[in-house]
């Protein structure tokens, strides 16, 4: 299970690997805590004098689940609230599907379960 720190580590290595296509300093903006994990948004770091914040275009933020470890980059064209609800969505099927396994595993290893 991954602790906020390391979710931060991880979304940071992912940042680090976009540094020879982007010319900006980047950086993690803001971290939204969720009943699964964490939201990382992240972009260009302020520069200059006029202290402006260069605006970046697919920097998508980040969902990084607690339980199974998961990294997503979210899409820009495509809301987060409504990509949040998408990714929920999913650990619900899994999460059936394993329940769904289990009972059948139990059942072919006791016949009269």
């Amino acid at each position: 299970m991954l602790t906020e720190e390391d979710a931060r580590r991880l979304v940071l290595a992912e940042i680090e690997g976009m540094r020879g296509c982007i010319e900006y300093d980047l950086q993690i903006l803001r971290v939204e805590a969720l009943p699964f994990g964490w939201i990382f948004y992240w972009g260009a770091a302020r520069e200059g004098r006029s202290r402006q914040r260069p605006r970046l275009g697919g920097n998508g933020p980040f969902l990084v689940d607690r339980e199974n470890e998961r990294l997503i980059r979210t899409a820009t064209s495509v809301p987060v609230a409504r990509q949040i609800a998408d990714y929920e969505r999913r650990l619900r099927r899994e999460a059936h599907a394993r329940n769904a396994a289990a009972k059948h595993a139990a059942g072919q290893a006791n016949p009269n379960y």
